[in-house]
């Protein structure tokens, strides 16, 4: 199956591409929510519905915030199945049993089997391709947004005067720490969000070189600011956007990553003693994040739906667990 731009949706790295470096495409939809009175999208209970997949990074991104913001009664969310093949996302269907709120056929789009369905009603000449999460305008019938990076922001203010109190106050990107924020935003995504996809979907020695030895360079510098920050979060006391962005790729690391996108300098539970302590914090007392994390979905997507990586589709069982209790460390053998 190809993509309207004639590529196939599996071919993570073009194969004219003589480098075999992945590179990712843009978001294609980039509308905004906002409160200011002359937006087309205004935040409204209920208006907006919310696609992702439990076991996408950047997904988890926005379910991680929806529930930070206690947005879950504002903006209903429906998870696609793990399996992505040829013709992308699929639905649940309603005799499969998956875990996860919101694990259940489209209840907006009757009869429609996957996410590229919803595209295509919108806009019958897309030519992107069909990403989680997808941020959907019921009331216009159209995509608000498909840029994860976007939508977590939406989420952070512009629905503040529907919520208690309690959630207003919820400041993930303070004005004191944007600056810090920003700067760490760009070096983990591309080297470490980004770099396990450059490191797994490479084609050739040299990009998968390349892409691992910059993974593990920004992994140090994440563990170096870890050992000397007063945390217990990464910018000090108070969960910011940069816990949000780093958590979902570490907490997908040792599970998937180690093995599968042969990110194996080092994992994380014995190579990286301050992330370990940040991330275990995180799974295990923060609900938006613990809650969120859904290791069914994680582990069989990556492994069942990358058949260039995996022709035989199967799933180590390991690590066990996927995070080790907090007072739990490596056992030495």
């Amino acid at each position: 199956m190809t993509s309207q731009s004639g590529s196939r949706i599996t071919d993570w790295v073009d194969p004219k591409d003589t480098s075999g470096e992945f590179k990712r495409g843009q978001s294609q939809f980039r509308n905004f929510i906002s409160r200011d009175s002359n937006s087309r999208f205004q935040p409204e209970k209920d208006r907006y519905h919310l696609y992702v997949s439990y076991a996408c990074p950047w997904a988890h991104r926005t379910l991680i915030v929806r529930k930070l913001k206690g947005l879950e009664e504002i903006i209903p969310i429906t998870c696609v199945h793990w399996h992505m093949l040829e013709k992308g996302w699929r639905f649940v269907t309603a005799d499969e049993n998956l875990p996860g709120e919101g694990a259940n056929p489209d209840p907006l789009h009757q009869g429609i089997t996957h996410l590229r369905n919803l595209y295509f009603d919108v806009d019958s000449e897309y030519k992107g391709r069909f990403t989680v999460p997808t941020l959907y305008d019921k009331k216009l019938g159209t995509i608000v947004s498909n840029e994860s990076s976007e939508i977590i922001r939406m989420f952070y203010t512009e629905f503040d005067d529907l919520l208690p109190e309690k959630y207003q106050q919820v400041n993930l990107f303070p004005a004191e720490l944007r600056k810090n924020i920003e700067e760490t935003n760009t070096w983990t995504y591309d080297n470490i969000n980004n770099g396990v996809y450059k490191s797994g979907f490479a084609t050739t020695q040299p990009a998968y070189e390349k892409a691992v030895t910059a993974l593990f360079e920004n992994l140090d510098r994440a563990e170096k600011h870890l050992e000397s920050a007063p945390g217990p979060f990464y910018y000090g006391k108070s969960i910011t956007e940069a816990d949000v962005r780093l958590y979902t790729t570490v907490v997908r690391f040792d599970p998937v990553y180690v093995q599968h996108f042969k990110c194996n300098i080092r994992d994380i539970r014995s190579g990286y003693p301050a992330l370990h302590k940040w991330l275990r914090n995180l799974y295990w007392n923060v609900p938006a994040f613990g809650d969120t994390t859904q290791f069914e979905h994680i582990k069989k997507h990556y492994t069942k739906s990358h058949h260039q990586i995996n022709p035989f589709s199967i799933t180590p069982l390991g690590p066990v667990p996927d995070v080790l209790a907090i007072d739990k460390e490596v056992r030495v053998v």
